[in-house]
């Protein structure tokens, strides 16, 4: 047994375990409360040594109680570097742009321990937790080299307090690494089978032909249906939903498919499609129940309407409207992944979401999905024939989600629209809609921030199917 009384010790069962005793490590990065060492550091450093500032480098970021500092301190707790980050803008909400800055290394401590490295590293990860899409840094000219061997890109020259600097900038792949996990084999998959027929590629819904009816199906991931089977069973109902909402269908009914291990499990996944069934006020017209395996549910939902609304119905000058309920929060053990705005609706409220589309009758339309609104939008576009801008700041958000979590994940309504310039917002009830963005000539999704400079989101084709 290896004794452990809060503070470590290279015990014998240690070096019999790592076969050599363990190094102490020479500082340790962490977030500081007391912020008085790192900023008498930073005045010393840019203030008395290098004469950036006159008298004192502090500002209106320092008093910001969103900015965050990380220290890095040897083993007596003594401050020998710092580095702040921070929402990019003191005068407006936290859109997903965070800064970098003051980072500063005791000038006995430079050059040995491979503090700033430290620093900097710790400051990327730190920005992408709090949701940062977007995370840039002012360096002087002669970090510029230690910032490129740390992955950064350099974005232009610019001047600060008098001298040269560069903006860099850190790639954050967070968007590009969840469409290539939900999206990017798809078009190789299904070659061949020509899912959706003419006109519609890689729609929510297929028309059947010959009718006025819309098909949809949706499988639940299985370590959800396990994990949280009521959920799962409202969930089931929910995207099937959605997805004949933004083909402009009315639904009328669903066929369910269930995996169980036990009659207990199976009615806790029934009991929540029963539940979500009730809410929107649609039937289950039959399905097939299987015991004695794995969990696993699928559903298929079937819908009318005589001129279904295409995904790929875009063209360059359309505007993007994005129409979401932001009323809920987070589910419970999906914090960041899922957001909950539907299980506390009212039937008539659900209703207004589902027949939104089928009232506008946008050139496109195409409800969020696992690839989260910046993956759909490209699928959207993909569809069109064209590529997509999205203005980060005029995206609708819920003010407890981050615009890394919000932009990535699986809404309980959002509905992505593309139309002519002006054209009314979709009458969704509860749901909040804006334009953020428009179609353009080319492939994938750039995102546009407030000071007009835009960032690569996805590039080129999301799904590989084609133009509609």
């Amino acid at each position: 047994m290896i004794a452990f009384d809060g503070t470590p010790r290279a015990t014998s069962e240690v070096v019999a375990l790592l076969g050599e005793r363990p190094v102490r490590p020479e500082f340790r990065i962490e977030q500081a409360d007391d912020v008085v060492a790192y900023r008498e550091l930073r005045r010393r450093v840019f203030v008395d040594e290098q004469g950036l500032f006159p008298g004192t480098d502090l500002d209106a970021h320092d008093e910001d109680p969103r900015t965050v500092v990380l220290v890095a301190r040897d083993g007596d707790g003594r401050v020998l570097g710092g580095v702040r980050l921070h929402p990019a803008r003191i005068d407006g909400p936290d859109v997903g742009w965070w800064r970098g800055g003051r980072l500063v290394v005791d000038p006995a401590s430079r050059g040995t321990a491979g503090i700033g490295p430290a620093l900097v590293r710790a400051a990327c990860a730190r920005a992408e937790a709090a949701g940062a899409l977007r995370f840039d840094a002012t360096v002087q000219a002669r970090n510029e080299v230690l910032f490129t061997r740390l992955g950064w890109t350099r974005v232009r020259d610019v001047v600060v307090a008098g001298r040269a600097h560069v903006l860099m900038r850190w790639p954050i792949g967070r968007i590009a690494a969840l469409v290539a996990a939900t999206k990017r084999d798809l078009g190789r998959l299904l070659r061949g089978l020509d899912p959706g027929g003419a006109g519609f590629v890689g729609d929510d819904g297929a028309p059947v032909p010959g009718s006025d009816l819309v098909a949809a199906c949706d499988a639940i991931v299985p370590s959800m249906v396990e994990r949280s089977p009521e959920w799962a069973g409202w969930c089931s109902v929910l995207v099937n939903l959605n997805d004949l909402a933004a083909m402009g269908a009315e639904p009328v009914g669903l066929l369910d498919a269930i995996g169980a291990r036990d009659v207990s499990f199976a009615s806790r996944v029934l009991g929540g499609l029963r539940m979500a069934c009730t809410a929107y006020g649609v039937p289950v017209l039959g399905g097939h129940t299987q015991f004695g395996v794995p969990a696993a549910l699928s559903v298929t939902a079937l819908g009318r309407t005589a001129h279904p609304v295409p995904a790929g119905g875009g063209k360059p000058g359309h505007r993007v409207r994005l129409t979401a309920d932001l009323g809920g929060g987070w589910r419970p053990g999906y914090q960041g992944r899922q957001w909950d705005s539907t299980s506390t609706r009212r039937t008539p409220e659900l209703r207004a979401m589902l027949g939104s589309v089928a009232v506008a009758r946008p050139k496109a339309a195409k409800d969020v999905s696992m690839a989260g609104v910046v993956g759909t939008l490209g699928m959207l576009a993909e569809a069109s024939g064209c590529a997509a801008v999205l203005d980060v700041a005029a995206v609708p958000r819920p003010a407890a989600a981050s615009a890394g979590d919000w932009l990535t994940c699986f809404p309980g309504f959002a509905m992505l629209t593309a139309d002519e310039p002006g054209a009314p917002a979709p009458p969704a009830g509860p749901a909040r809609s804006a334009v953020c963005g428009e179609l353009v000539a080319g492939r994938g999704v750039v995102l546009r921030w407030p000071d007009g400079d835009v960032t690569e989101a996805v590039t080129g084709a999301v799904t590989g199917m084609g133009i509609a």
